[in-house]
């Protein structure tokens, strides 16, 4: 089992350091204006949805996104108040997917819907 696990985070860090870049998770907290920050950076896989996938909260312009929870351990989980910084401009996170990515009870990458 151990073996097997290895071997998918293996597979995903390849595919994400292949063709991945970097994003921020942008976690607010505090109020006033401006609301105290912090960004914690994560290889991920960026990618917009096709349009026959257009269905239910999925809209024109949201994009999918697998992250690599590695450097994300500190902050998990992730909710929909958080957002994610993708090539300079931020998103909402609409959905987080902590289960599809998770083997043996390992949690590899999140799959995340943000958009906006």
């Amino acid at each position: 089992m151990l073996a097997t696990v290895m071997s998918f985070l293996d597979d995903h860090r390849a595919e994400i350091v292949d063709g991945g870049e970097e994003i921020l998770v942008r976690r607010f907290t505090g109020t006033g204006s401006p609301r105290p920050k912090t960004d914690t950076a994560t290889m991920a896989r960026v990618r917009g949805y096709q349009p026959d996938p257009l269905v239910g909260s999925i809209v024109q312009g949201d994009v999918r996104i697998i992250a690599l929870v590695d450097t994300l351990s500190a902050i998990l989980p992730l909710t929909t108040a958080d957002k994610v910084v993708v090539r300079g401009k931020e998103l909402a996170i609409k959905a987080v997917d902590a289960n599809t990515r998770r083997i043996g009870g390992t949690l590899i990458a999140l799959e995340i819907q943000a958009g906006g």
